[in-house]
């Protein structure tokens, strides 16, 4: 089963992607990780992604869909997979689709994990972390035992510049404009299972094991 996640940030789209590629038994493929792991390892790919990144440019299209196209053609995706953060724009989506075309292969579901903009940012804006041990809290949902001090270890706790509202308000903005547009491009091709994101994580999980008919 070949499945993308789609998803506003804060929506909950990498604790729904552990759950699933754990209950599936197929890999999570994330972007950030793959870049990560070909740039380590030296890869030509990776070289190439390397001199964008350093130069804070946007790593092209093609580069991406090569680097995703190569993780896809490990072994372990060969029972499906499950991207994570791509595509992010139509164009990207139009390149895999050719590239999964020419390897036999197409995207089964495109799971859309909706949830309205003034809860993420309730959500995202409410969260702390612990710098020192990375323990998350949040001050609505999870709060410190001791306002601004860590359970576990004592340090202060922090807001990340990226759940800082107007950070999240930008991100936002971006994800409409740029990711959001792929609801549409995946529902002509009814490949599109969208799914109430303000549920608990257990209701959300097994709602889109329902749709996907798997009982787990």
């Amino acid at each position: 089963m070949n499945i993308i996640l789609l998803g506003g940030p804060g929506a909950g789209k990498g604790t729904q992607a552990q759950l699933l590629t754990s209950k599936l038994n197929i890999p999570h493929i994330s972007t950030g990780d793959i870049f990560r792991s070909n740039i380590k390892e030296g890869t030509e790919l990776g070289k190439i992604a390397k001199e964008y990144i350093d130069q804070g440019k946007l790593v092209p299209d093609e580069i991406t869909v090569e680097i995703v196209k190569d993780r896809i053609m490990k072994s372990d995706c060969k029972d499906g997979f499950l991207l994570d953060g791509f595509p992010r724009t139509i164009p990207q989506a139009e390149y895999l689709d050719k590239e999964l075309n020419k390897m036999g292969k197409d995207i089964d579901y495109v799971i859309n994990i909706d949830v309205p903009d003034d809860i993420i940012v309730k959500r995202m804006a409410g969260r702390r972390v612990c710098p020192k041990c990375g323990a998350s809290y949040h001050i609505d949902n999870n709060p410190t035992k001791v306002e601004n001090i860590c359970d576990k270890c004592g340090e202060n706790v922090i807001q990340r510049e990226d759940d800082k509202r107007e950070t999240v308000l930008e991100r936002l903005k971006t994800y409409h404009m740029q990711t959001e547009p792929l609801i549409e491009y995946y529902n002509n091709k009814n490949k599109i299972i969208t799914i109430n994101g303000i549920n608990s994580i257990d209701e959300i999980n097994k709602a889109i094991m329902e749709k996907l008919g798997v009982n787990k």
